[in-house]
Formats: C-alpha cells, structure tokens, sequence
C-alpha cells in the first residue's frame, strides 16, 4: 500500500508566501523610475540630393557634332567618348599637308643627288670644295622643311583626333544640351557630368546657423516627401553632417549631410530630414508601460497605497538605450515610480 503525502497547512502557508514575494520582487524588479532626459531637439527640413562635383565635358574644337553616344542618366567612365566634332576643314588642310610634303620630299631627293654629284665631282677633282658645301646646306635645309611639314601634318591629325569628346570623370550624365547636326565652338558644353560622391544638401534658416556642427547627426526619412512615405525621426537612418558653408545666402546657411544609399536617388530629389538644432529635458518612460483605454492613456503609479492609474498626454517618440521612449507632456513628474504590474 502506497503512501501519499500530504503537506500540512504550515507548510502551504510557507511555500504561497514565497512565490508572492518573488513575484513582488519581480514586479519591483521591472518598476520604473521616471528621471529627466536630455533629448535632442529636432527641426524637420527638406534636403535635396546633390553631386559634390559636376564636370562639364567641353568640346576641344569647333565643328559640327557629328554623333552622340550618351543620353541623361547614363554612366560613363573616365575616358569614354561620348560625342564625335568634326571640322570639316581639317580634312581639307590634310590634304594640302599632304601635297606639301611630297613637294618638299621630291626637293629632299634632288638636293641628295645634288650632294652625291659633289662629292663624286670633288673626289675626281672635278669640283671646288664650295659646291659641295652649297649642296651640303642645300641637303640640310630641304631635310628640315620635310620635317616641319610632317610636324604641320601630325598637329592637324591630332586636331581631328580632339573632335573625340570624352567623359572627364567616372559618373552620372545630367545633360545633353546638343543633338547631332549642331554647331559648337571650342569650349562649348557637350554635357554634364555627376562624378559624386552623392550627400544631402540642407538649408536652414540662418536663426539656426550657430546650433549646426561638422559631425553633428541628423535623421534622414524614408525616400519620398510626403510624412507618411518619410516615417518619424525614431525610424528614420541616421546621417553626418560633413560641411557647413561658411556663407550665408538669402537668410539661409548651407551644410552637406553624408548618407549611404543616395547612388539611386535622382539629382536634386528631394528629402525629409531632421537636423538636431538644440537640445532640450523632457521625461520619457519606455512604450511598454503606456496602455490605452477608451482613448485615454494611463501609466500605472506605485503609490504607498497601491497602484494607481494616471492619464498622460503623450509627446514625440524617440529610441532610448533600452528601447522605444515616449515624451509624457502632462501627468507624471521627476521622480515618479512606474508599475509595471498595472500593464
């Protein structure tokens, strides 16, 4: 026959005192005391997408564009030809540079025969000293004409090579301001290069200007101008300020904000950011502890006569150390203590 045991009631009595205190004690454990906080105070601004440096690729002669090989929003690289110039007239100046130096290289070959007659002369006695050097400087002197004119003709091969645009830099194409059949001068703009990098550029009111720092953090928003596509600074990527102009400009002060991901984004497309223009103390107690009854927010207080339920108006969100803060407006004050059994 089995024995069954059966505690006593002392017992019952021992062991239901020391769960409710490790529940007590868990509950004390997740209590929190409301203190307050330095938060940065935020000041939302539209940034537009800017390329540091935009290099125009400029045509080395006048001519007639003959060919374009690129159109808005394609990458080049350094080097790439993009457009084709042609001068007409260079291929006309090629041709008399040819006839001239033929000239030169039919009076190249008589003044040689004329130099080996003088000297088979002057070796038979035939012939004074003084004709072979008159034939000598005559050799010499048709040796350099030949070479100038080759020169002559390599400076227009090389004109007619420069007609070749290149891109000056690896980046985006922004412009093509000309189509085949047009016109251009030396100098002209054929396109527009982005060679990037790619960072945010702010303008603030000048009110602002002495808060803004190099290295300050900003809050970029989701891609999109509207504040539903942005989100909120809590769930916004976080970006550097890498320049500040020195220069203010119709009221406004300038600064470059550094992101990655900006290679996709348009040009001059705009963005919700939010800059750090101050910083302020509010209390703040973490989402968890907030509930919602009948449109009514409450945070549950230890008190010395128990929990107590007190409405709050809520402020702006932000991330804390150990999760998602909410800013209490009204309804608790420094030194308050957060149940978190009232949850």
């Amino acid at each position: 026959m089995s024995l069954r045991f059966i505690p006593s009631a002392a017992a019952l009595a021992v062991a239901m005192t020391a769960l409710l205190t490790a529940a007590g004690g868990n509950a004390r454990a997740a209590d929190f005391t409301v203190r307050s906080v330095e938060v940065p105070e935020l000041k939302g601004v539209f940034g537009e997408v800017k390329s540091r440096t935009v290099v125009p690729a400029r045509a080395r002669i006048g001519g007639t564009v003959r060919s374009v090989t690129v159109s808005e929003g394609d990458s080049v690289r350094e080097g790439d030809e993009i457009a084709l110039v042609v001068d007409d007239k260079n291929a006309l100046n090629l041709n008399a540079a040819d006839a001239k130096l033929k000239e030169l290289q039919s009076q190249l070959d008589n003044a040689k025969l004329e130099l080996d007659r003088a000297q088979q002369l002057l070796a038979r006695g035939a012939a004074s000293q003084a004709r072979l050097d008159t034939a000598k400087t005559q050799f010499d002197v048709a040796t350099n004409q030949v070479t100038a004119s080759e020169a002559d003709r390599a400076v227009i091969l090389q004109r007619a090579r420069e007609g070749a645009v290149l891109a000056p830099a690896d980046g985006r194409v922004l412009t093509v301001p000309v189509t085949p059949g047009s016109v251009v001068l030396a100098g002209d703009e054929i396109a527009r290069v982005a060679s990037g990098p790619y960072s945010l550029r702010l303008s603030l009111p000048e009110r602002h200007a002495a808060s803004i720092r190099e290295g300050g953090t900003v809050r970029i928003g989701e891609r999109g101008i509207s504040q539903d596509k942005a989100g909120t600074p809590a769930t916004a990527r976080p970006g550097r300020i890498v320049k500040v102009y020195p220069e203010i400009s119709a009221g406004r002060v300038m600064a470059d904000v550094e992101v990655d991901g900006l290679g996709s984004y348009f040009v001059n497309e705009r963005t919700l950011v939010w800059v750090e223009i101050g910083r302020r103390s509010v209390l703040a107690v973490p989402a968890a502890l907030i509930r919602t009854q009948h449109g009514i927010d409450y945070v549950t207080l230890a008190t010395a006569g128990g929990p107590l339920d007190v409405p709050v108006i809520l402020g702006e969100r932000f991330a804390g150390d150990d999760g998602e803060r909410v800013e209490i407006l009204t309804g608790l004050k420094d030194g308050d203590v957060i149940s978190a059994a009232g949850r």
